[in-house]
């Protein structure tokens, strides 16, 4: 339950409303909305007035404020075509015209393609608290440092590739595979389907190993939807269909 609504005009009020106890802030309100806020008491700091909305390149990076929507970044001109799939599965249209860029990342568990594709692709977020620092999305979800993400950012330079298994083709993944690869040889698989964030599999100066490293993170994975010894079968498949797409490119 909201017990007081705030929306500041600047960075520094938000930061100081947000200081206070039980104080969240307020994008797309598509998680606030849920069965897990209603037996709480908050208040809530709509950040619709900061300008954080904007998506922008800058030589080789392509910027995303916080408060971009979902909808919004998958009708940019700039963003690859396999972040785009991963945008169109993560949710439907209705809540991708709500639901913002930092709220999904905050919010969103293992079997996000959203989240697995900005693992892959190293996105860096932008956290304000008194100073701003700049951490890895990976980071990210490790610490859960306090603070108010403004801007993720990820690479140009570097191509990507998607590929997942659901029960239906609009369902959440039981696993999927998210690939980048840049043009030094640099590898970074992620993958998702399971846990309470993607999983980074692979970071290395080349692809050798891919499968392999797909296997070994999912050695443990079994849950109710899949056996452990499914999903590594699985994943390392869907590593290397990422692989052969980038190759084919």
């Amino acid at each position: 339950m909201i017990t007081a609504y705030y929306r500041p005009n600047t960075l520094e009020d938000a930061l100081r409303l947000l200081d206070q106890p039980d104080t969240l802030p307020l994008g797309g309100g598509t998680k606030l909305n849920s069965p897990a806020f209603k037996t709480r008491t908050f208040a809530v700091v709509d950040l619709q007035n900061l300008g954080l909305n904007q998506v922008s390149v800058h030589g080789h990076i392509l910027e995303i404020g916080a408060t971009v929507t979902l909808q919004e970044l998958l009708e940019h001109e700039h963003t690859p075509e396999a972040l785009k799939q991963t945008l169109r599965l993560e949710t439907p249209l209705n809540l991708r015209n709500a639901a913002t860029v930092a709220g999904t990342l905050v919010s969103c568990d293992g079997r996000s393609p959203f989240g697995t594709a900005m693992l892959a692709l190293d996105a860096k977020i932008t956290v304000v608290r008194k100073q701003p620092s700049v951490i890895t999305l990976a980071e990210y979800w490790a610490l859960r440092p306090a603070g108010l993400i403004t801007l993720l950012s990820i690479p140009l330079n570097a191509r990507l590739a998607y590929e997942q298994v659901a029960r239906t083709p609009t369902d959440v993944p039981m696993v999927c595979a998210a690939l980048t690869q840049w043009k030094s040889g640099r590898t970074r698989l992620a993958l998702g389907g399971y846990g309470v964030s993607p999983l980074l599999a692979m970071d290395g100066t080349e692809a050798d190993g891919l499968e392999a490293a797909a296997r070994n993170a999912f050695h443990e994975a079994t849950d109710a939807w899949a056996s452990a010894e499914y999903r590594r079968e699985v994943a390392a498949t869907l590593a290397r269909r990422c692989l052969e797409q980038l190759q084919a490119a």
